[in-house]
């Protein structure tokens, strides 16, 4: 098994992604989680950026233990001093310093020639050496460079004392199969390359940047760099959770010392910090990543985890999977989910709410345990329709007076009413009213959200009392408040007829 050193860049090119700016504090407590997940390396920040920025850096140096803490400096004198002031209380401190090496970068943003650029990253190298044994060099665009002066470069700061070599993807250009192929050739070409640890950055301009990391270790990269969530520049860097549960589910021959079950938590704890969200359906640690709404998956799911999961969730962290019901979920999900709340249905039962579960599921982007408890608190509550509403209808609004239409079936036969109100509710209960004919008195009424959302399930409740004083509710609940609020009263004159009969 050979050793992969996993670098996590999260607080240096992940706070690089636009928007984020994270404090000292922060900083720091995204370093701890990092030293719980076990990475090899923590690149806690660029010194030189800012005096913010070298008192963060500082302040995960002095304080947090177990990982090599590395500080960014460009390859100029006053970058490495000031990069080594910030980690030097590190229990092992790395000084990581690059310059660019394609043509496009050398003349167009840099101004200079090959040789100097050659002198450059030498001298920097043998400057920070002067402060540090572990010093780590990269090459900036590195894929994009003209092969032969990249090895000439490599082979120059590696005699110069270089301990890392960093092959980075800075825009994402290449493709797996090429960005191997240029690991296998340095590893062929660059003469000294045996004394250091091979290293790569990639991005993820293409989407490729953790099929580009992974494609470099096969070759040979003895070291990933990497971010939580794939955070950074552009379209952010090669996804550590990416990487590691590849190596992991597909058993490559490779070692990560990474503690797996902190990867769940380090990600949420990104995520917060930076007020980045986690896109619903981003791989290993997205909240669709464990969540099962087709039927067919959702019954897999049911009789064996792997026949849909790849990955154990409880792997990363995660206590369990997510069976999500909604409209593509079959009854086997319905089920097993109704007997986790408690709730045992007969036959004719569960056939019912699971047909009331579909009607909600047709209206709700997500059905929760809250709509079904409403669903099932309904079927279990089944009282004769004497009478049944068969048509409603609403007119409402600013300058409008609210007039409701209801059609009501009694005994095979329809009663149509017409009534006005103070409001929709009022003119539908007015329309109700006169339509049975049923001596009453509405005692009390109410309407609560029993779930979130625009697309909420409302619950009206509503309470009679007949003329002797007895009392009756009746429950219903709909993504329409209005018609839960009719269905609710005709519950609760249809309870007080069972009761009392139609005097």
């Amino acid at each position: 098994m050979s050793k992969v050193y996993i670098f996590d860049t999260t607080l240096r090119d992940g706070e690089q992604t636009p928007g984020v700016n994270l404090n000292k504090e922060e900083k720091l407590e995204i370093a701890k989680q990092l030293a719980k997940l076990n990475v090899d390396i923590i690149e806690a920040g660029f010194p030189i950026a800012s005096p913010g920025e070298f008192e963060a850096v500082k302040n995960i140096a002095d304080n947090v233990r177990g990982p090599i803490i590395a500080a960014l400096a460009r390859a100029i004198p006053l970058d490495i001093d000031r990069a080594w002031e910030a980690i030097k209380g590190a229990e092992s401190p790395r000084i990581h310093t690059f310059i660019a090496t394609s043509d496009i970068h050398i003349e167009k943003k840099l101004r200079k020639t090959r040789d100097e650029v050659l002198e450059q990253a030498v001298s920097a190298v043998k400057y920070a050496k002067r402060h540090c044994s572990d010093v780590e060099f990269s090459a900036e665009d590195a894929v994009r460079s003209d092969f032969n002066f990249l090895c000439k470069v490599f082979e120059a700061v590696i005699e110069a004392g270089a301990t890392v070599i960093n092959v980075p993807d800075t825009v994402g250009y290449a493709l797996p199969w090429e960005f191997g192929d240029l690991i296998k050739r340095l590893k062929e070409n660059v003469k000294n390359i045996d004394k250091v640890i091979v290293s790569v950055h990639c991005h993820n301009d293409l989407g490729l940047a953790t099929a580009n990391s992974l494609s470099a270790i096969i070759n040979g990269a003895e070291q990933v760099e990497c971010t939580i969530n794939g955070l950074g520049e552009r379209a952010g860097n090669a996804a550590m959770e990416e990487i590691i549960m590849a190596i992991k589910v597909r058993r490559l021959p490779y070692e990560v010392d990474i503690n797996t079950q902190e990867i769940y938590k380090t990600s949420k704890l990104v995520s917060t910090l930076t007020g980045i969200p986690i896109q619903p359906n981003k791989a290993v640690v997205g909240e669709n990543a464990f969540a099962h709404e087709s039927g067919i998956h959702q019954h897999g799911i049911i009789q064996d985890p792997t026949t849909y999961e790849i990955i154990d969730p409880k792997m990363i962290g995660i206590p369990e999977s997510r069976i999500v019901l909604g409209k593509h979920s079959g009854k086997h999900a319905f089920e097993k989910r109704l007997q986790e709340l408690g709730y045992n249905l007969s036959a004719d039962q569960l056939e019912e709410a699971f047909k009331k579960f579909k009607e909600l599921a047709d209206k709700k982007k997500e059905i929760t345990d809250r709509d079904i408890e409403a669903i099932v608190s309904n079927q279990m509550r089944l009282i004769p329709e004497f009478y049944k509403l068969e048509h409603l209808q609403v007119v409402s609004g600013i300058g409008i007076v609210p007039t409701a239409t209801v059609i009501i079936a009694e005994d095979g036969e329809t009663i149509k009413s017409v009534e006005i109100g103070n409001g929709p509710v009022d003119a539908v209960y007015k329309a109700i009213s006169k339509a049975v004919k049923i001596q009453h008195n509405l005692e009390d009424f109410s309407l609560k959200s029993i779930t979130g959302g625009t697309d909420a399930l409302g619950e009206a409740v509503v309470k009679i009392s007949d003329k002797d004083g007895n009392f009756y509710v009746g429950r219903a609940s709909s993504t329409d408040i209005v018609e839960a609020s009719a269905k609710a009263y005709l519950r609760a004159i249809n309870q007080m007829i069972m009761f009392r009969g139609k005097d």
